[in-house]
């Protein structure tokens, strides 16, 4: 990986009902890459398995990294891998930070939604207001108490932090009303369970589209677009191969099949692992990284779940 690093675990804790927090330093004492708040790592797991984690805390902190992991019972395997099979000492590979989650600096307010473990990309952004002195709220959502992770983290905010829980509500966070008496002029950041960023991005709001931002942990499972009846064609610059897509393949499966070996991880067009540069043609993003603006211009596409719309791609590989 590109900018592989090699971090020890330094500490870990249970911070709630199945959340494991990890604290990451470097293997050689060295100070860790700078990251900005929505920041992530892509962790290389014991079992082979790369997940992304939120980094969660200051962005100034150059001596480790803090995780918070979910436990996803019937997952895909990495959760259940960080809390079953990770200790104090391990060694783990990661590439540098990214972030695809980026906080805009110049906004007049915040207002950051999570639910249950959405909360981890959203405490290094709380930290970040507190320090610049920014205007924020943050609405907390979980299913119950036993599940509010980092609660201690934001007891010294408790005048901005609205707690939902709910079994205590007897009913899930009213994200309608929510929206609807949104300011109009914030920034709204949202990370949670699909159901609830779906409920966000299409409550009516004052809020525009343009001012909503989201981390996905899964795609969406509506709304899926359709494929090109015929398929199209790739160009693969560096190796002068050209491959067929079919209708029923992604690029990435492609080029799989074809003795490429591309990173991946998520194969939902959630986690950007994928990115891959295009040279020529048109693109038909269809990921849960970028925005509608990002997308304009944008020379590189997420080839686990992207199309073309011309009938050819040049890509970079």
């Amino acid at each position: 990986m590109n900018g592989a690093l090699q971090l020890r675990i330094a500490d870990m804790s249970a911070e709630a009902h199945d959340v494991m927090r990890l604290e990451l330093v470097d293997a050689r004492g060295q100070s860790l890459p700078a990251f900005e708040p929505g920041a992530h790592l892509a962790l290389t797991l014991p079992n082979g398995a790369v997940r992304q984690y939120s980094l969660l805390n200051d962005w100034r902190e150059r001596d480790r990294y803090v995780l918070g992991v979910g436990r996803v019972r019937g997952g895909r395997g990495g959760s259940e891998c960080v809390h079953a099979e990770l200790r104090p000492g391990m060694l783990l590979h990661s590439a540098a930070p990214v972030n695809h989650f980026a906080l805009r600096p110049d906004a007049t307010r915040y207002l950051f939604i999570a639910g249950g473990i959405g909360i981890t990309p959203i405490l290094s952004m709380i930290r970040w207001c507190h320090a610049m002195d920014k205007p924020w709220q943050l609405v907390y959502a979980a299913r119950n108490r036993s599940r509010l992770a980092f609660y201690e983290d934001l007891v010294p905010h408790r005048e901005r932090v609205h707690l939902h829980c709910d079994d205590e509500a007897a009913c899930p966070l009213p994200v309608a009303r929510l929206m609807a008496d949104a300011p109009a002029d914030a920034e709204v950041y949202c990370c949670g369970p699909a159901p609830l960023m779906e409920a966000v991005r299409d409550s009516a709001s004052p809020v525009p589209a343009a001012a909503r931002h989201f981390e996905w942990f899964s795609a969406p499972v509506a709304g899926e677009a359709p494929a090109s009846a015929d398929g199209f064609w790739i160009d693969l610059r560096r190796s002068g191969q050209s491959l067929q897509v079919p209708p029923e393949l992604s690029i990435l499966e492609v080029l799989e099949r074809h003795g490429h070996d591309v990173p991946f991880s998520c194969r939902d067009g959630v986690c950007g692992t994928c990115e891959t540069g295009v040279c020529e043609g048109e693109i038909d993003h269809r990921d849960y990284v970028y925005s509608e603006a990002q997308r304009e211009g944008l020379r590189s596409m997420l080839i686990c779940v992207s199309r073309a719309r011309s009938p050819r791609l040049v890509l970079d590989l």
